[in-house]
């Protein structure tokens, strides 16, 4: 039997940690904001191809080495209109969020940029561009995580805490952002409902787990009406809160604007935000937030 797989099984087991959420909550809920739009894949930026993922079509119809123009449209949906009805959600209810930002489509819409600070959403970095970390040798990726870092420090006047790659790292993602210092945290595990150590070239790192299922690119790959995201949405949130009595958990809640910011579908995530702001075991907070609270609830030490 391999013994070196490096990976973990067990994790917290059937006795999780009291989270100690702030004010008793029995679930951390943290909106996520995917902006990604204008740094995905394109003939115009030397890359060869449209980006064909999160589009409304189920394939690219356009010849790869030929500009898709319907699905650059369909990204540019997302920081024209759709960015706007989505912060709407959280501008009239003061609600945080996190935004999983790429660098470069902060540098091509100022406005988003603005948005972020003024509203002082916490950013995690997802990465210079929109692309596949896991296809890239070290070196490459090492030189655009700094650039991602450089370039969020200019745009947002902070430097990014968390990381979080387009679906999944490389095996050396962990230790670059050690070397480079500056994160709290990356997000780049689905292997929890909370935060947890892991021990990278003998440096305690964080994890804070992210979900692809209590998410909107659901609505893309299961047909989903703004009906069922909420349905999703309110299950996943009332199982944690009843666990929540004994073993208090967090939520991540996956946005795109480009997906969720139609019409069609931004009603299924503000029946959402109502139904929790309506209990009161929910500690609404960002993503930093949870790093911050974890580093002093529970450091690695401990």
């Amino acid at each position: 039997m391999i013994e070196n797989l490096q990976r973990d099984f067990v994790g917290y087991g059937p006795t999780p940690p009291d989270a100690a959420w702030p004010g008793g909550a029995r679930v951390a809920v943290n909106f996520v904001i995917n902006y990604e739009e204008g740094s995905e894949y394109s003939i115009g930026d030397g890359d060869g191809r449209s980006e064909g993922a999160l589009t409304e079509v189920s394939a690219a119809r356009v010849p790869v080495g030929n500009r898709d123009l319907s699905a650059e449209s369909m990204y540019e949906y997302g920081s024209r209109a759709g960015i706007w009805r989505v912060a709407r959600q959280f501008t009239e209810r003061g609600l945080p969020a996190t935004a999983f930002g790429c660098a470069v489509a902060f540098e091509r819409n100022p406005l988003v940029t603005q948005l972020v600070r003024d509203n002082g959403w916490d950013v995690c970095c997802h990465g210079l561009r929109w692309i596949e970390h896991y296809l890239l040798d070290e070196q490459t990726e090492r030189g655009m995580i700094r650039e991602a870092v450089t370039s969020l420090v200019r745009t947002t006047g902070e430097r990014p805490l968390g990381w979080y790659c387009r679906y999944a790292p490389s095996e050396w993602t962990r230790r670059i952002l050690i070397e480079e210092g500056g994160f709290l945290y990356d997000s780049d595990s689905y292997a929890d409902d909370l935060p947890f150590w892991v021990n990278v070239g003998g440096h305690a790192h964080l994890v804070v787990p992210y979900s692809l299922v209590t998410n909107d690119v659901k609505i893309l790959s299961g047909g989903l009406t703004s009906q069922d995201f909420f349905t999703i949405l309110r299950d996943a949130f009332d199982v944690l809160r009843a666990e929540g009595r004994t073993s208090p958990k967090m939520m991540s809640v996956g946005i795109h604007p480009r997906l969720l910011g139609h019409p069609a579908r931004i009603g299924g995530l503000a029946r959402f935000m109502d139904y929790v702001q309506a209990t009161e075991d929910a500690w609404i907070c960002r993503r930093a937030d949870i790093a911050r609270h974890w580093i002093e609830t529970f450091p690695p030490n401990r």
